[in-house]
């Protein structure tokens, strides 16, 4: 379980975070919702370690993670698709998943088979430079790419973003996949209501660098949930 204990976090003198607390617990869907700037992706960055928090604890387990660069983090078992997929344009399909291989020991460095289950236009096209994917085929493989490091917790930064539709159900039955059929623990930041409805356990909703709303996901249709989320 991914454990966010009261976190703030600083760009110089602005505050981004306030006393954030969330948890994202194994063979459960954890969906952060909120408008654009209120501080979901800065709530990533700190639990990816891409950015220090200035007060407050982040643990994997029993293993608090303050202070660990991103390498580290990924050793112990965070699997990350940032915003906007970032994957390598010039390398192949392949080696792009074989960059997944960086935090693991030689001997588990090989490419799932169940990402191909998954995504199966990703085995046609191994050789194929990552530049030349579509939008949807790219997250496809930003996905697969964090399977590789085998995550016990995958987290995902608006993995829905200017994505079609049809890849957009494909991402879904993905994300429902791998928590019932591997109990990872998944955290997704999104700003799409109805994805998150769709798959979400349990729902936090974030304003202004705080945590505003929380609760089964049920209860996005309540008054108090949309008045945060409207624009």
């Amino acid at each position: 379980m991914l454990t966010v204990d009261n976190i703030n976090l600083h760009y110089g003198a602005a505050q981004a975070l306030r006393g954030v607390s969330v948890k994202a617990q194994a063979g459960k869907i954890t969906c952060v919702l909120g408008r654009n700037g209120v501080g979901k992706s800065s709530l990533l960055r700190a639990v990816t370690g891409q950015h220090p928090v200035s007060a407050g604890t982040i643990a994997l387990g029993e293993t608090t993670l303050n202070g660990m660069p991103p390498f580290a983090r990924a050793r112990k078992g965070i699997g990350y698709v940032p915003q906007g997929r970032e994957i390598f344009p010039l390398l192949t399909v392949k080696e792009n998943l074989e960059t997944g291989f960086a935090p693991l020991p030689r001997k588990d460095r090989s490419i799932p088979e169940d990402i191909f289950s998954l995504f199966p236009v990703l085995r046609s096209m191994l050789g194929r430079r990552g530049g030349d994917l579509s939008g949807g085929q790219q997250q496809q493989l930003a996905i697969g790419r964090a399977m590789v490091t085998r995550p016990a917790i995958l987290v995902l930064d608006e993995p829905t973003e200017g994505i079609q539709p049809s890849i957009i159900k494909d991402i879904g039955r993905a994300i429902r996949y791998l928590r019932d059929s591997t109990g990872m623990a998944i955290l997704l930041v999104e700003q799409y209501l109805d994805f998150c409805r769709e798959l979400a356990d349990y729902v936090y909703i974030m304003d202004r660098g705080e945590i505003v709303h929380e609760g089964l996901a049920e209860t996005l249709d309540t008054q108090e949930a949309r008045r945060h989320l409207t624009v």
